[in-house]
């Protein structure tokens, strides 16, 4: 992977990557994006987002249930190798992710 973002160096500004195309759209791969990336994950489960293709919501408490997991895992792992920013960042979609956990299944 080290080699592929090596590649993209001089072909797109800071914090994108080209796609298929050529063009540079694709955000950097950050611990930011990673965690916005499962925090997205989970409104789709919770039927928060619409799929993009269809455009209905669909809730599956399961897939959302682990993904809110899996963030767990992640600030427990990390606890003390993230910067402030990070660890702020991840505090507060874990508190946000679990308290519209819970309001959705109460509905």
């Amino acid at each position: 992977m080290a080699d592929e973002t090596m590649e993209y160096e001089g072909l797109c500004e800071k914090g994108k990557v080209p796609d298929q195309d050529g063009g540079c759209v694709m955000p950097e791969v950050t611990f930011s994006a990673f965690v916005m990336s499962l925090n997205t994950s989970i409104l789709f489960h919770l039927g928060e987002i619409a799929d993009p293709e269809t455009g209905t919501k669909m809730v599956n408490f399961e897939l959302a249930r682990h993904a809110i997991d899996t963030l767990v895992v992640i600030e427990q792992k990390t606890e003390g190798n993230l910067t402030g920013e990070e660890a702020e960042l991840l505090k507060n979609i874990l508190y946000d992710v679990k308290m519209r956990f819970v309001k959705a299944a109460k509905k």
